[in-house]
């Protein structure tokens, strides 16, 4: 075998991939309330966040459905190096997100783009924080590279 095979096929074994699940209303980014989520559309930012980190395997879903996201979490299990859950307003309400966090051995991230803290008080609390990793929030879409950077962090 080469020598430069080997050097291929381990620097694509050990190649991240990182699962970005967004929740209720998420879909509607660059249209919702502007002045808090910002103007640009997910799909917009998550092409430009997919050519910043070229050599990361980034996998996108978005579901308004609650019992899809868990669906999506624990499929996830054990595919991805880290899991960044926007879980939007089922953040602060979904026992059952909990639970599959829970439930699961790849490690999840807590995303919001806006600074919960700074809302509307029913949204300073979190039913899924205490199962996550970590979370990253009120940097905008930032939050999300962010979330990546951590990701990576933990590989290593």
């Amino acid at each position: 075998m080469p020598e430069n095979m080997f050097c291929f096929v381990y620097k694509e074994y050990m190649k991240a991939r990182v699962l970005i699940i967004n929740g209720p209303n998420l879909n509607l980014l660059g249209k919702r309330e502007p002045e808090v989520y910002g103007s640009a559309s997910f799909e917009d930012y998550f092409t430009r966040l997919k050519a910043h980190f070229s050599t990361v395997e980034l996998v996108y879903f978005q579901s308004n459905i609650e019992g899809e996201l868990i669906d999506e979490l624990q499929k996830a299990d054990g595919q991805f190096d880290g899991i960044l859950l926007n879980a939007g307003g089922y953040s602060h309400t979904s026992v059952a997100i909990r639970d599959a966090i829970s439930a699961i051995q790849t490690s999840v991230l807590e995303i919001h783009i806006s600074n919960v803290h700074k809302r509307e008080e029913f949204r300073h609390g979190s039913m899924i924080a205490a199962v996550c990793k970590g979370n990253v929030s009120g940097f905008g879409l930032d939050s999300y590279r962010l979330g990546v950077e951590a990701v990576l962090g933990l590989r290593k």
